[in-house]
């Protein structure tokens, strides 16, 4: 092929080329859904958002399941049948505010069982270049490592789910005495509850802004507080839900109501820390016992010891 027959094909494909990036960088310019769309519905709970409304990810976990998403699926259907118990895995998802299906969650479980298959195996191939163990058991050992990996993201979605309850309920006692204030102050239930919401940040926050989202879409407050006290997982928050619901209903003092709960939860709360110091200070006992004592012990009586082994004749 001569010169100019080259020159007009590298041409061709160059611009071609140019012609690709321009196409995608339109595309790119060009406003997403989303963005035209979520200014209107921040108010709304993430769980009743479409995919195309949710922010993407950018946990490994989600670039896993992007680049392994088949096998990664198929593997979390696996521990599904295995393990079972979605309903148990979804309330505590909802409790521990995490906005992730039951599938998200048993794809994490696979990464973490891969995570420790894979340090099990790390461990057996060192025992084995040391000439220790076998290979039976080397595949039960990395069998256990991916268990475990398994049982152990269980374990951490219940200590997320109690990190977020101690939470709500160090939160409780103020967000109640903001909302009696501005009860009492002459705002109607709804506009006491978007005043802190908008004012206060934390869990508690987030499953009232979730109450207030359902009041503005059209569900009546005492509905919307009644799955509030139906979701949540502790019963001082359930009792205030009821409470707002009853005094909405019946008209009483709903100010009354939440300065006696939040009082109750300050005295709670006071009740569990003097229980725990109590706990604290058996404990704080074996320190002084096996290591304090001991020691003191030896300073008083080993050098009248050893006076005595000097002074015998």
């Amino acid at each position: 092929m001569s010169t100019a027959v080259w020159g007009a094909l590298l041409g061709a494909v160059a611009g071609a080329g140019l012609l690709l990036v321009v196409t995608r960088v339109a595309v790119l310019r060009r406003p997403q859904l989303s963005d035209r769309v979520l200014p209107y519905l921040r108010d709304l709970p993430a769980r009743d958002q479409g995919p195309a409304l949710r922010q993407p990810s950018s946990s490994p976990t989600s670039a896993a399941a992007g680049i392994f998403g088949p096998v990664l699926r198929s593997a979390a259907d696996v521990v599904e049948r295995v393990m079972g118990g979605s309903s148990s895995v979804r309330r505590r998802l909802e409790r521990a505010g995490l906005d992730r299906s039951v599938q998200d969650f048993r794809i994490e479980q696979v990464v973490w069982g891969l995570v420790g298959f894979g340090s099990a195996a790390a461990i057996a191939l060192l025992r084995a270049l040391g000439g220790v163990g076998g290979a039976g058991s080397a595949v039960v050992f990395c069998i256990l490592g991916f268990v475990c990996g398994v049982f152990l993201r269980d374990n951490r979605l219940s200590t997320q789910v109690k990190q977020r309850e101690r939470q709500i309920l160090t939160e409780f006692p103020t967000i109640a005495e903001l909302l009696a204030l501005s009860v009492a102050a002459g705002e109607s239930p709804v506009s006491a509850l978007d005043r802190v919401v908008r004012r206060s940040r934390g869990a508690l926050s987030e499953d009232l802004s979730q109450v207030l989202a359902r009041v503005r879409t059209g569900e009546p407050v005492g509905v919307a507080f009644e799955s509030l006290a139906r979701s949540t997982g502790l019963p001082i928050v359930a009792r205030f839900a009821t409470g707002v619901t009853v005094a909405m209903e019946r008209g009483t003092p709903l100010a009354d109501v939440l300065h006696a709960q939040a009082a109750d939860v300050r005295e709670a709360g006071r009740r569990l820390l003097i229980e725990t110091a109590a706990r604290k200070e058996i404990a704080m006992m074996a320190p002084v016992v096996f290591f304090v004592l001991p020691v003191t012990i030896l300073f008083a009586f080993y050098p009248g010891v050893l006076g005595l082994r000097l002074t015998t004749p």
